[in-house]
């Protein structure tokens, strides 16, 4: 059995049809860009600002989501062809099942588990940070035991949030959908007022200089293993700010972009996915991208980057409270808790689809793909999702989940990339109602982007991953190859090969 056979598209689009593997058709092309808003304005905006403002690109920090936003602006257009073509839950796993091969599909399936799995998490850990935040000083104030992995024994707000969520996917898709139309208004309203407010307390000597002179990078307990690898690999000073620091901020922010691949994951619940899919990826992204842009000049022109505390889990609140504003303080917490919801649902929601999918193809148990028979939802794995998250939200800090989600995704978008240049290669005559654009050049440039901002995390993080890929190597072994419906049919075919052979030896030896 060859680990490297493929899925034909043909074959993925006629799986979606089982009955009991069958999801509901509930999506438009307006459901999916405000999914992709929804997921995209989190973390990112929200926390991360102030993190990387302060330890890495100082005011540079617009251009650090600039040169993010290119990276997965190519790989959106390479997502994009792959999604209204193959219109399949599963997102890259489908992509890479029909063009690589069985063993790639699993691989970057698994690498999807964790981006998506992790970032729910991380998310659901930022929204008890801003939770917090809001209550303190109040009779409800969270107390320290019982509000932090770090500082307590259990982060229970965002163990609760977590298992909310869990519990609004299984009700349904459009459920979901309307409900996080409802939050995206919120915190767009919200960072419309960020912005219209924080202009008006700009100070513009902040901003000077814009690109901090590079500084050399403090002592670290860890060693090498705390600084970017290519810094390690090309025997490179490491050290932060200046146009290395914002290049490394532009890794760390990506965070921030992560997510957009959601839509491809719903590419199988939207009702005409071929032109809505393409809408909603690249639609989201443009949004985000100058929402991303204004705000992250709006906190480093508020506050000094010098002032800003990396540590913050609210640095937006912080620096408008610092300013003498502090009902924008209390109006971005609020927005912040409501919008790391909707964040921390899609994610979840796009590691469902995923592993449903692989489910469906037997890489994982196949009861794990039963539809829910009134929700029309992959319950059990809903299900199973919602509890992991939980669990590791409850007793991880945010920072190491940030970073490992950030190589996920970016792995992703490499094989992504390769993915659909390969496909038109091989499946000239598939029909496609978007293209991507000079395929070839978009391609190579988004896996360079994808690949070097890659190497700009920490050596730690690629050892997690590493911890993790081979995990996933040993389950693909023990399971996934034996239990695949490709290697069934394979052996169902080699079955009646070789009884069609043996009839017919028999024939001939009666013959004569």
């Amino acid at each position: 059995m060859s680990v490297m056979r493929t899925k034909s598209v043909e074959q993925a689009i006629k799986d979606t049809d089982e009955p009991e593997t069958r999801l509901r058709k509930d999506l438009g092309a307006a459901d999916l860009v405000v999914f992709g808003i929804g997921v995209l304005i989190g973390a990112g905006i929200f926390v991360l600002t102030g993190t990387v403002a302060a330890s890495n690109s100082g005011p540079a920090l617009a251009l650090s989501f600039l040169i993010a936003a290119v990276a997965c602006a190519l790989a959106g257009l390479c997502y994009a062809e792959f999604a209204s073509t193959v219109p399949v839950a599963g997102s890259a796993y489908t992509f890479s099942y029909a063009s690589f091969g069985e063993l790639v599909a699993w691989i970057i399936g698994w690498d999807l588990a964790l981006e998506f799995t992790i970032g729910a998490s991380a998310l659901s850990v930022s929204f008890s940070g801003y939770l917090q935040e809001l209550l303190a000083g109040t009779p409800v104030e969270v107390p320290a035991q019982i509000g932090s992995a770090s500082g307590g024994f259990i982060d229970l707000p965002a163990v609760v949030i977590a298992l909310v969520v869990m519990v609004l996917l299984i009700r349904g898709t459009k459920l979901s959908s309307r409900f996080n139309q409802v939050i995206v208004a919120i915190k767009l309203a919200v960072v419309a007022t960020v912005i219209v407010v924080g202009i008006t307390l700009v100070d513009p000597g902040n901003w000077v200089p814009f690109i901090p002179e590079s500084q050399p990078t403090p002592d670290t307990e860890g060693g090498f293993l705390q600084l970017p690898l290519i810094t390690s690999l090309l025997g490179i000073e490491p050290a932060v700010f200046g146009v290395a620091g914002m290049v490394a901020g532009a890794a760390v922010v990506f965070f921030a972009f992560i997510g957009f691949d959601v839509v491809a994951t719903t590419a199988e619940e939207a009702k005409n996915p071929q032109r809505d899919v393409p809408i909603g990826i690249l639609g989201s992204l443009a949004v985000v991208t100058v929402l991303y842009a204004a705000v992250s000049l709006i906190v480093t022109g508020v506050q000094d980057y010098r002032d800003i505390d990396p540590s913050d889990a609210a640095p937006l609140a912080t620096a408008f409270n610092a300013a003498g504003v502090s009902w924008m303080g209390d109006l971005i917490s609020v927005g912040a808790c409501v919008g790391l919801v909707a964040v921390a649902m899609i994610l979840m929601m796009g590691q469902s689809r995923v592993a449903f999918a692989m489910a469906r193809d037997g890489l994982l148990p196949r009861g794990l793909a039963k539809v829910h028979p009134t929700y029309g939802t992959p319950y059990r794995i809903t299900l199973i999702t919602g509890v992991v998250v939980a669990a590791i939200a409850g007793f991880v800090d945010l920072q190491t989940l940030a970073s490992l989600v950030n190589i996920g995704t970016l792995f992703a978008f490499i094989l992504v990339s390769i993915g659909v240049a390969i496909l038109r290669r091989t499946r000239p005559d598939l029909p496609r109602s978007f293209r991507t654009p000079a395929v070839w050049v978009v391609a190579v440039l988004a896996t360079l982007m994808c690949l070097y901002l890659m190497l700009n995390l920490s050596g730690e993080t690629w050892l997690r991953f590493g911890i993790w890929m081979a995990i996933g190597f040993v389950v693909y072994a023990l399971y996934g190859r034996k239990h695949s419906r490709l290697a069934e049919r394979e052996r169902e075919e080699a079955a009646a090969g070789r009884s069609a052979g043996s009839a017919g030896s028999a024939g001939s030896a009666g013959e004569q």
